[in-house]
């Protein structure tokens, strides 16, 4: 630690500064207060140690001067002249500690191992609470597969920047979700998350719900109404479905991003707000704005730091997670249970609805359990097989229809050939982990034709 020693007694000033340049520490020296006050505004130091009663400035009026710059510098008090009540005042003023003369230049060096100590620990506290606060915005992002890791990496990687965000994906994949998450992990924590949904809104009243309006702007208008944007000031405002917005509410939106002003319907003054915008689209607005149906100039005001959400039917080994975040949320403190086969058919059916579709599965199936509390195939899958009876796919996307044992096969073979890439084809760790014998390894290797 950088340590600056004030004492006007220069016996004391001097075998005290080489027993702690000994211990370590680098060591500056005033012979009074007022040099104490010059080389303290003239460099950094973690502490002060001065002597209280000094010329020109005490070190009481030292320590006033240290707190109200706001420096992070501890400050230890020394004086011949001890009193409880100096004691207390310095303490009171926010003196780390107080030590009387004569001492031994040990009673320093220990006060110093304590700051040194203290500081640790608020460093760790401060970096648990970061963590802490970084796995509690990212909770509701449940995933491990490489897609979401890249997802989850640029959300990190933004939130702190307060730049614009576009969030693009299919229907169903947890854009609001996203949005949330940045706001929560964020410098804007705080401030409040207002989301809005613009294909949720008429375009007729959209315009008002976004910018708002004056006492008496129209007919019904019998009082003030803040916008989305005035709700969000100093915070996040989520526009979902921006692809949704007429041209004309368009415009008014561009000009807020440009100059951070809303004009509420009937105003006279604009209203300045501090809002971050996060947007969420479900289709390709570049063709948007090739089909003149999204204005160009708004899209590359939007679209500042992309986010490409992926489908569930690419987030290879999520949907068991998910299957088990979304029983924790919908069933309580009831054990359900998913049979090893059914959740290889959940792995193999491509999900068209994404999470959103999976995530209402699981809460019907649980809804409609039988006393066993298993969550059979036809409940967590009443849509799909709906959907196969009507079409013979999955959906529009979907491939041909599989047996039961087909999938069975198929989501085994893959689990095996994961599980020995992630062992280096070290069979006995394989099979440890996979929960089955070697020579049943051996087998179904064999079987499935596995090197």
């Amino acid at each position: 630690m950088r340590v600056l020693l004030a004492d006007d007694e220069r016996a004391i000033a001097i075998t005290l500064a080489d027993d702690l340049k000994r211990a370590g520490y680098s060591v500056a020296v005033a012979n009074d207060g007022e040099e104490a006050r010059e080389k303290f505004k003239a460099g950094e130091f973690d502490v002060v140690v001065s002597d209280i009663k000094m010329p020109g400035v005490t070190g009481m009026e030292l320590l006033e001067e240290i707190r109200a710059s706001g420096a992070p510098t501890e400050v230890i008090l020394i004086t011949g002249y001890g009193t409880i009540e100096n004691a207390v005042n310095a303490m009171r003023k926010g003196a780390f500690d107080y030590v009387l003369k004569p001492f031994n230049n040990e009673e320093i060096l220990e006060k110093l191992r304590k700051i040194q100590e203290f500081r640790r620990l608020r460093e760790e506290v401060t970096e648990l609470r970061e963590e802490l606060g970084l796995r509690k915005g990212l909770e509701n992002l449940i995933g491990r597969s490489q897609a979401m890791l890249k997802v989850i990496d640029r959300i990190r990687t933004v939130a702190q920047r307060d730049a614009r965000v576009l969030i693009t994906g299919e229907s169903g994949t947890g854009k609001e979700r996203v949005a949330r998450a940045i706001h929560d992990i964020s410098g804007r924590a705080e401030g409040p998350f207002v989301p809005l949904a613009c294909a949720a809104i008429p375009s007729t009243l959209l315009e008002d719900e976004i910018f708002g309006h004056e006492k008496g702007a129209f007919t019904d208008a019998k009082e003030r109404k803040a916008g989305r944007f005035e709700l969000a000031d100093g915070g996040t405002l989520f526009l979902d479905d921006i692809d949704d917005m007429p041209l004309e509410t368009q415009v008014k939106l561009l000009r807020v991003l440009q100059e951070n002003v809303v004009e509420p319907l009937g105003s006279r003054a604009p209203v300045p707000v501090d809002v971050r915008v996060i947007a969420a689209t479900k289709v390709d607005l570049q063709d948007a704005v090739d089909d003149g149906e999204f204005r160009e100039d708004l899209y590359f005001r939007l679209n500042v730091v992309p986010i490409d959400l992926p489908p569930l039917r690419e987030r290879d080994g999520d949907v068991p997670l998910l299957v088990e975040h979304f029983i924790g949320r919908f069933g309580g403190e009831v054990d359900y249970t998913v049979e090893p086969e059914v959740v290889a058919e959940l792995c193999t059916y491509r999900w068209p609805g994404n999470v959103r579709e999976l995530e209402n599965a699981v809460e019907r199936a649980i809804a409609l359990a039988s006393s066993d509390n298993v969550l059979t195939r036809d409940l967590l899958l009443e849509g799909a097989l709906r959907r196969r009876r009507k079409t013979g796919t999955d959906g529009p996307e979907g491939g041909p229809l599989l047996t039961l044992r087909e999938v069975v096969r198929a989501a085994e073979a893959a689990a095996i050939r994961r599980v020995l890439k992630a062992t280096n084809g070290h069979r006995a760790n394989a099979a440890k982990i996979l929960g089955i014998s070697r020579k049943n390894l051996w087998e179904k290797m064999k079987d499935y034709g596995i090197d």
